[in-house]
């Protein structure tokens, strides 16, 4: 019955399109039609209703024709077999508006005749296979080369809108007839144009249609003549932007760029966004597999890819460099040496280490007679990383110590003995895997010569597709759409494997044999473990999973340089009490811990300098030293991303013994979710490790995280309490604002609570400069000569947290030059909590501006224009509003 209903329709909606009616009403039957067979394809009768298809294009009201156009798109798609009558016809419709041939002037959008008529009818075409006859292909192509050729970037936004759609749509049409070199050189001329200009939606859209383009024949080595704007467009601001960059690249490389693009995909990965590191480590490692102009220039590209972001290499990149070498002898004793050079770093990754350990566990022997590479350095330098690797690493490493006792046996008894005493300890280890290595191992290693012959090399590997080449077939394509889904799920979904916690009565968090890392719970997180899917039960301690991930490169160079081991100091600064903000409102009791001050430090052992200078020149900067005593030393080094933030801890023994007891624990105030990944128990003497920790912002606050560190050396048992830099203006990020979207946006925002305004007295006396000097160097850019009085000062920056996502704040300072001691300010944004936290942040700066971190005083005339009182508030504000 509904069959039969819809074919009613059909045939009275066909009678109103062909008939005499009204073009109002015309138009509205063809695109009533197009529903109805978006619901039923079965109700249009192909036999009969192609002639009138092709009738219908013959119409001259360019409404009724813009409608049928919809339909046919609609039609061809499904079956464009029985439509070939239309064809002609398309191309005579495009031929009439490139001409602008009885075109209305009300069809007319900015110069351009009906530019969406223009595309659907570009859009049927791509439908149809390749165009046989000659005379409709040269027609067609004359009309696509009119629109080439007359296309540009123009001010007008709304115009560029509309010409670059019949332009993109217009090259999609050219590579689809397969058009002839010389116009596929023109296409890519012209989007080379296109990803050089400032508009970055243009850019977008010509990397998109270049990496397109490279499906069709002979153009590869036309689009290579762009290649490093291309790899400028990866440096974009705009993310989508940088993807569509990376496609490009990876689909244009071959044997004869391969060494410079993938070197460049190398540089960029230091400073890359975490969303794209492992889909460019993936494709640089695949890059350097498919087009190696040798192994060991792939052994080093692999390698240096672990080393600059080891935390989003999958262990697929390191087994497929293993079996590369193991089926190479050739290499074997060069991509051995590289691992010795390797582990010589005072900080590597964890998969740098499993690597490592591999290639010299199978080949070290083949580098014996060099210098710093006999079997027990080679051992020493390895057994240093023991202490830092989670437990899936530490099986490799013991079957790398029987490789090596394989290979020295009987001629060194000292490493011998050392070597069994390892296998003795792990004897009884928890875990299955390390146990069963440890007992097999202690074993085999008595069996004297027959070792040789149970732990020979391993044998090549069968030959096989590569893994990575298969993970890449396998992948969807990533479509721009497809990457802002991505990117918003990877924002709005948490990573941490920290789980609240209940605190044991003594007050004391438990913290396991592995130096476990709890968080304390807070009522506010509820919804977080929910995201999680962690079930939160009450008395029970959650823990960071050993194989969490280690952070990436970019954070992993030296922070200190070679690390700042000194000996103890003569004398020691001594320590002063240091108060945390405390957040609006009662917080919650497990809150406390992170909100209540940091009590005066009772250790027998003092800090060398100053904690709170340390820590308050680290709100300004994002590395240095956050604490230091005699014994250790902790660095930091951040990134800031939006509301993302990566720390790395760098605690450095700077004593020739083992920092023993080595525990730290995250106390976060509940704006901000944190991890901390593995924390090792014992530090080697005169070492470094590293300890990344991820921050996300979830609301603006000006709290602060705490973490408590404690570790024994000898009798000694330290304990301190350090603020984190993880601070509001942090997540600030500075923009310039014109005069044209400041005073709009200042006007939208009328009072409170979005708007506040205060008189701060009790001001520390600073020149104009100086304190322009001071907001930049918190994220507020100053705006010179938006504000008329030159005793005033404006400044702009986005602030950036899961709440708020992007928020535009404006601030205005209104100073006396005869009074530096008192100003006014006023501070706007879209939030109420975040312009009210943002203000009383800037007038706990002012207020108090700590020596070591302000920034020096400019030799300059004080202005000497007088000043409005401000205690008038409506005389200073008359000047900008």
């Amino acid at each position: 019955m509904g069959l039969a209903m819809d074919g009613l329709w059909f045939h009275w909606l066909l009678i109103q399109i062909s008939s005499s009616c009204r073009p109002l009403v015309r138009k509205k039957a063809a695109l009533c039609l197009l529903r109805l067979y978006r619901k039923n394809p079965d109700v249009v009768n192909v036999d009969g209703w192609s002639d009138r298809m092709a009738q219908l294009l013959d119409e001259r009201d360019l409404g009724v024709l813009t409608s049928s156009m919809s339909l046919l798109v609609a039609l061809v798609s499904n079956n464009h077999d029985a439509y070939w009558s239309c064809l002609p016809k398309c191309v005579k419709i495009l031929e009439r508006l490139a001409r602008n041939q009885d075109v209305p002037q009300e069809y007319t959008y900015y110069g351009i005749p009906t530019p969406w008529l223009q595309v659907k009818t570009m859009r049927a075409l791509q439908y149809f296979p390749t165009i046989e006859d000659p005379n409709t292909r040269r027609s067609l192509f004359e009309v696509l080369q009119r629109i080439l050729m007359g296309t540009d970037v123009v001010k007008n936004v709304n115009k560029n809108n509309a010409s670059h759609a019949v332009l993109f749509e217009a090259l999609a049409l050219v590579m689809h007839l397969d058009a002839e070199k010389e116009m596929m050189s023109q296409c890519v001329a012209l989007l080379g144009k296109f990803i050089a200009v400032r508009e970055p939606n243009i850019r977008y859209l010509g990397l998109e249609n270049m990496t397109r383009m490279l499906m069709v024949s002979d153009v590869q080595d036309i689009i290579k003549r762009h290649q490093a704007q291309i790899i400028t467009s990866l440096k974009d601001p705009d993310i989508s932007i940088r993807r569509r960059a990376l496609d490009l690249l990876y689909g244009m490389c071959d044997v004869s760029n391969a060494k410079d693009i993938v070197e460049e995909l190398l540089q960029y990965l230091s400073s890359a966004d975490f969303a794209m590191r492992e889909e460019l480590s993936l494709k640089a490692a695949i890059l350097a597999e498919k087009f190696a102009p040798d192994l060991s220039w792939y052994v080093d590209v692999i390698l240096q890819l672990i080393d600059k972001a080891g935390d989003f290499v999958s262990d697929d990149i390191w087994f497929r460099v293993v079996q590369f070498v193991t089926n190479n002898e050739d290499l074997q004793p060069y991509a051995a040496a590289k691992a010795r050079e390797y582990l010589d770093k005072p900080a590597i990754h964890e998969t740098m280490v499993k690597v490592s350990a591999y290639l010299l566990g199978e080949y070290s022997h083949l580098l014996a007679r060099r210098p710093g590479c006999s079997p027990k350095e080679i051992f020493g330098i390895i057994h240093e990383k023991l202490p830092t690797v989670s437990t899936s690493t530490v099986p490799i490493l013991l079957s790398t110590y029987a490789k090596i006792l394989m290979h020295t046996q009987p001629s060194d008894p000292e490493l011998q003995n050392q070597i069994w005493a390892i296998f003795s300890k792990y004897e009884s280890c928890i875990d299955v895997e390390i146990q069963q290595r440890a007992v097999e191992y202690f074993a085999l290693s008595r069996k004297g010569a027959a070792l040789m012959d149970i732990l020979a090399e391993m044998p090549k590997f069968p030959e096989r597709q590569s893994s990575l080449l298969k993970k890449a077939e396998d992948a969807e394509v990533d479509t721009a759409e497809q990457s802002a889904i991505k990117l918003r799920a990877q924002q709005q979904t948490s990573n941490a494997l920290v789980v609240t916690d209940q605190r044991p009565a003594n007050g004391t968090p438990h913290v396991g044999q592995l130096g476990l890392v709890m968080v304390p719970s807070s009522a506010n997180a509820d919804h977080n473990l929910e995201d999680q899917g962690l079930a939160q039960e009450n008395g029970t301690l959650s823990k960071v999973d050993p194989q969490s991930p280690s952070p990436s490169a970019d954070l992993l160079g030296d922070l200190l340089g070679p690390l700042a081991i000194e000996g103890p100091p003569g004398a020691a600064a001594p320590t002063e009490q240091h108060a945390i903000p405390a957040s609006e409102g009662d917080p919650n009791p497990a809150d406390a811990l992170a909100l209540a001050p940091v009590d005066e430090q009772t250790n027998s052992v003092q800090p060398i300098g100053n904690i709170a200078e340390r820590f308050n020149a680290l709100c300004l900067k994002d590395s240095g030293v956050l604490y230091e005593d005699p014994n250790i030393q902790i660095g930091i080094k951040a990134e800031w991303r939006a509301h993302h933030g990566r720390l790395v801890l760098f605690l450095g023994n700077k004593n020739t013994s083992s920092l023993a007891s080595v525990q730290a624990l995250i106390l976060p105030p509940s704006h901000l979710k944190m991890e901390l990944s593995l924390v090792p128990e014992t530090i080697p003497p005169r070492a470094q490790v590293q300890c990344p920790l991820e921050v996300m912002n979830l609301r603006p606050s000006r709290d602060v995280a705490v973490l408590d560190f404690s570790y024994k050396f000898g009798t000694s048992s330290v304990n301190v309490k350090l603020r984190l830099p993880a601070v509001l203006n942090k997540f600030l990020h500075p923009i310039a604002v014109t005069a044209e979207e400041f005073f709009p946006q200042w006007r939208s925002l009328s009072g409170p609570p979005l708007k506040l305004q205060e008189v701060v007295r009790g001001v520390r006396p600073m020149l104009l400069l100086e304190m322009a000097n001071l907001f930049n160097s918190l994220r507020l850019m100053v705006c010179p000569g938006l504000d008329p009085n030159a005793n005033n000062l404006v400044a702009s920056t986005t602030f950036y947290s899961e709440s708020t996502r992007a928020m535009l704040c404006l601030v205005r300072i209104e100073t006396d030059p005869a009074d530096r001691t008192q100003l006014r300010m006023t501070v706007s944004s879209g939030d109420p909590t975040l312009t009210f936290e943002l203000k009383e942040f800037i007038k706990e700066q002012l207020v108090s501006i700590p020596t070591a971190t302000r920034p020096p005083a400019p030799q300059v005339a004080q202005p000497t224009s007088a000043a409005t009182s401000l205690t008038d508030p409506g005389a200073m504000l008359a000047g900008l509003l």
